[in-house]
């Protein structure tokens, strides 16, 4: 049987008839531009969600009280707060995708969801890869050490990294404190974990020294049998002392959705000015962390 030297196929079709290499290569042609057009519509499809009434939100699901997700992906906590009375004021529906925090931004720019709303903070190396809303609240940031340490007694900036020197300290991979504590503590052993209750379980066995995370999701272990033997650090870091803390938290938009931001800030800046962004931060954090337009 004679192949076509071009193709390496039979140069007939289903017919029996001859098929010349220019016919092979029309027929080539219709299929790639088929595969754009099917690409092409997909795309279109995933960008209008927002149009044909629904706003699909990405969110880690394990970072309490931030957000949550149990067995059946419902998610609750501060930001489904955020992003359901986001959904109302745009009159969209709301549907969450569970997310890993460092696959959040490449998904998004997948277009697997419309916007991220996971606790993120702004920074400028997220910049390059995404845009943001303004930012709707902001939150301090500490270390924790069991009770009695050296560690545990540190009482300024100075100090702490001195006795951090040599430890074990975990971080969430992907987040602005392993980024914080990469940057600013060489001298650190750094241990990333993909989720906040993986690096607590290494925390309360053993294998870590100390964590780094927000005062919120500190206080969270703290509060937990697990965290016992443990106490937050004085030494309070806030995301405004550090570059790599960002500039609070915000909204993860794609960079060509310049009309999706500004409806999501101008309702951000009314659910502030309404005390919706506190009520619920309160809520949550037994402390107001919103941040208002105003």
């Amino acid at each position: 049987m004679q192949l076509s030297r071009t193709t390496g196929q039979d140069p007939r079709d289903h017919t029996g008839k001859i098929v010349t290499n220019q016919q092979h290569r029309e027929t080539d042609m219709k299929l790639n531009l088929f595969s754009v057009a099917a690409i092409l519509s997909l795309s279109a499809g995933v960008a209008a969600h927002a149009a044909e009434g629904e706003l699909v939100i990405g969110t880690e699901g394990a970072y309490p009280p931030f957000s949550m997700a149990d067995a059946n992906g419902n998610v609750t906590g501060f930001d489904a707060d955020v992003g359901n009375a986001l959904c109302d004021k745009l009159a969209l529906k709301c549907r969450f995708v569970v997310q890993a925090f460092d696959g959040l931004i490449p998904a998004l720019n997948a277009k697997r969801f419309d916007v991220i709303i996971s606790g993120m903070s702004i920074t400028e190396e997220r910049g390059k890869q995404i845009d943001f809303s303004r930012s709707y609240g902001e939150f301090p940031n500490n270390f924790i050490a069991k009770k009695g340490s050296e560690l545990a007694g540190a009482k300024d900036l100075d100090t702490l990294k001195a006795d951090l020197g040599g430890l074990r300290v975990g971080v969430q991979g992907g987040t602005t404190h392993a980024a914080y504590v990469e940057k600013n503590m060489p001298d650190v052993q750094l241990m990333t974990y993909d989720t906040l209750d993986q690096m607590q379980i290494d925390l309360a066995s053993g294998r870590l020294d100390s964590s780094f995370a927000d005062a919120s999701a500190q206080s969270d272990f703290l509060a937990k049998p697990d965290g016992a033997e443990f106490q937050m650090v004085d030494v309070v870091i806030d995301s405004s002392s550090d570059a790599t803390l960002g500039t609070g938290l915000g909204i993860g938009i794609r960079k060509d959705e310049a009309e999706l931001k500004e409806k999501i800030n101008e309702a951000l800046c009314e659910l502030g000015r309404e005390g919706t962004l506190k009520t619920s931060s309160e809520k949550w954090f037994k402390m107001d962390i919103s941040q208002t337009c105003d």
